[in-house]
C-alpha cells in the first residue's frame, strides 16, 4: 500500500511541475509582450486605421459624424471588424479609466494589450496542436524559440490588419494540426475574407496538402468553405458599409489595389529575394539555422515547412515587401527550429559532444535575446512623433487655449487620437495647410519635422514661432568599444515643438521692415 501511495505522490507532484512550467511559460510570454507595450507605446501610420476605429469606437460610440476614417480615409479602406472586438473587450477598461481620472492614452496601452491577449490565446492553441502531434518537448522549446524572437512578439499587440488575421490564422493552424478540418476551413475564410486575402496562398497551400494526403476532400472544402465564405462576406459588408457610409467590401478594394492595381509598389519596392535574404533572418534570427535539419530529422515537420516556404516564394512576386506580410508563416518555421532543439536536447546525456551540442542551443537563445534588446532599443527611439507630441503636453500643462497643427511625419510616427489629451485643445492634421505663409498664424504651436536644411529654409513659421523642445529619433547603430555596451543607437533630431510668438500686427509690421531694408 506503501509503494502505491508513493507512486500516486510521485504521478501528482509530477503533474504539479508540469502545470507549474507551463504557467511559468505562459507568464513570461505575456510578460515579454507586455514590455513590448510598455517600452514602445506608440504605433505608426500603418496602426493608424484601427487604432482610431478603436478610439472612435469607445469614445464616440453610434456618433459616425466624430470618426477619424471619415476625414482620413486613406488609401483603402478597412474593416471595422477587428477595432469592434478589441473596443468591445476594451469597454469595462474605459469605465475604470474614466473612474481613476487617468489619462486617454493609458487607454491605448489596454487595446494594444487586449489584442496582444488574443495573439497569444490563439499562439496557445497553436501550441497546443503542436504538443498533440511532436510532443512537450518541442512545445517548450517552441515557445522559448518565440519569446527570444523580436518581431513576431513586437507585431503581438500592433493594430495591424496583419495582427488582427494572425488571430485566425493560428486558429487555424491549429485546427489544421488536431485534425479539425472543418474548422480550419471556417477560420482560413473568416482570415481571408475578412482581414487579409494574401492568406488565401498559405491556407490554400496548406488545404492543398491535405487533399493530396487524403485527409480532406473538395467536397469538403465546396461544403463548408463556401458557406462560410458567404457568411464572412456578407458580415464585412454589412458592418462596414454601415460605418463607410457606402456599400463596401474593405478587403475586396485592397486586394484590388494591391494584385490587380500593383498600386502598392508605390510605397517602395524590394527584390524578389528579399523575404528570403532579409525579412527571414531578422524574424527568426539565429533560429533559422535550425530549420533545415528538422527536414531531415521529421518528416511530419515538411508539412508545415513546404507551405510556409511556398506562401514567401509565390508572395515575393509582389513588389512592395514588408516583413508583416509574412509574420504568418514564422511560427510554423518556428516548430522546425524548436524540432532540432528538442531533438538535441533528448539527446544530451548520450555523450559529452551531445551535451557540447546543447550549449549551442543555449547559447543560440541568448544571441536571440540581444538581438532583441537591440532591435527593441531601436524602436524605441523610432516613434518621435508620440514623444513630441507627450513633451507638448508636458511644457504647455497649464495652457488651456492652445490650437496645434500636426505635420504629416509627426502623425505617422506616433500621434494618435490617444495622444490628444486636452479636450479643450484643438488639434489639427490637415494635410493642406501650408507652415511656409501666413497661414500658419492661426496656430498657436507647431509640431514641424526637422530637415537638414532646416536654418537656410524661409519658412514663415522660423519667423513667427520659437522653439521649444528638439524631439530626437533613431539615426543609425554602431559600435564604439570606448563605452558599454559597446552596441550603441544614435540620435538625431527629428520633429520640433514650437509656440507662436507673434501677433498679426507685430508680423505685419516686421514684413515691412524686412521690405524696406531691401529696398
Amino acid at each position: 500500500m506503501e509503494t502505491v501511495d508513493n507512486d500516486m505522490q510521485n504521478a501528482e507532484f509530477k503533474m504539479q511541475g508540469k502545470g507549474l512550467y507551463k504557467w511559468c511559460l505562459g507568464f513570461i510570454l505575456y510578460s515579454c509582450m507586455a514590455w513590448h507595450v510598455i517600452f514602445c507605446p506608440y504605433t505608426k501610420v500603418e496602426e493608424s486605421f484601427n487604432l482610431q476605429a478603436i478610439h472612435d469606437l469607445l469614445y464616440h460610440g453610434s456618433n459616425l459624424s466624430q470618426f477619424d476614417h471619415l476625414e482620413f480615409p486613406g488609401v483603402v479602406p478597412r474593416t471595422f471588424l477587428g477595432p469592434l472586438v478589441i473596443a468591445g473587450l476594451s469597454y469595462p477598461f474605459l469605465l475604470i479609466n474614466m473612474h481613476l481620472g487617468f489619462d486617454k492614452f493609458m487607454m491605448q496601452y489596454v487595446v494594444r494589450m487586449m489584442l496582444g491577449s488574443l495573439v497569444l490565446i490563439s499562439f496557445y492553441k497553436f501550441k497546443n496542436g503542436v504538443e498533440k502531434i511532436f510532443g512537450a518537448t518541442v512545445s517548450v522549446w517552441l515557445q522559448l524559440i518565440t519569446v527570444t524572437q523580436f518581431h513576431f512578439m513586437f507585431y503581438m499587440s500592433r493594430p495591424l490588419p496583419n495582427t488582427f488575421a494572425l488571430v485566425l490564422a493560428l486558429f487555424a493552424f491549429h485546427y489544421w494540426l488536431t485534425r479539425n478540418q472543418r474548422m480550419f476551413i471556417i477560420m482560413s475564410a473568416a482570415a481571408v475574407i475578412v482581414f487579409r486575402a494574401e492568406l488565401s496562398i498559405l491556407l490554400g497551400l496548406i488545404a492543398l496538402e491535405e487533399i493530396v494526403l487524403g485527409r480532406l476532400k473538395i467536397l469538403q472544402i465546396i461544403c463548408w468553405g463556401i458557406p462560410a465564405g458567404l457568411s464572412m462576406l456578407g458580415l464585412t459588408v454589412v458592418i462596414d458599409s454601415y460605418y463607410w457610409m457606402r456599400p463596401v467590401w474593405p478587403e475586396g478594394e485592397v486586394l484590388w489595389f494591391n494584385i490587380f492595381l500593383n498600386k502598392s509598389s508605390e510605397w517602395g519596392i524590394s527584390p524578389w529575394g528579399w523575404y528570403f535574404y532579409s525579412a527571414l533572418p531578422r524574424a527568426c534570427l539565429m533560429s533559422l539555422l535550425f530549420v533545415p535539419y528538422a527536414l531531415k530529422l521529421d518528416y511530419r515537420i515538411r508539412s508545415l515547412v513546404h507551405p510556409a516556404l511556398g506562401f514567401i516564394f509565390l508572395y515575393s512576386f509582389l513588389p512592395h515587401k514588408e516583413l508583416r506580410f509574412i509574420i504568418y508563416a514564422i511560427p510554423l518555421l518556428n516548430v522546425a527550429a524548436a524540432r532540432t532543439c528538442a531533438h538535441i536536447w533528448n539527446n544530451r546525456l548520450k555523450s559529452i559532444a551531445h551535451s557540447l551540442i546543447v550549449h549551442m542551443i543555449g547559447l543560440h537563445l541568448m544571441v536571440n535575446l540581444c538581438a532583441t534588446v537591440l532591435i527593441l532599443n531601436i524602436s524605441y527611439h523610432n516613434y518621435p512623433g508620440g514623444v513630441a507630441m507627450s513633451k507638448l503636453h508636458a511644457i504647455e500643462a497649464g495652457e488651456k487655449d492652445v490650437n496645434v497643427h500636426i505635420d504629416v511625419f509627426c502623425a505617422q510616427t506616433g500621434i494618435s487620437r490617444f495622444t490628444e489629451l486636452n479636450s479643450n485643445w484643438k488639434y489639427n492634421k490637415s494635410e493642406g495647410v501650408s507652415i511656409k505663409d501666413l497661414e500658419i498664424m492661426q496656430f498657436s504651436h507647431l509640431l514641424v519635422e526637422w530637415t537638414e536644411d532646416i536654418g537656410h529654409t524661409e519658412a514663415f513659421y522660423l519667423h513667427t514661432h520659437v522653439v521649444k523642445n528638439i524631439t530626437n529619433g533613431f539615426s543609425h547603430w554602431g559600435l564604439d568599444f570606448n563605452l558599454f555596451p559597446p552596441i550603441q543607437v544614435f540620435l538625431k533630431p527629428k520633429i520640433l515643438v514650437l509656440k507662436r510668438i507673434m501677433t498679426y500686427p507685430s508680423l505685419i509690421l516686421n514684413t515691412t521692415r524686412m521690405k524696406s531694408h531691401k529696398m
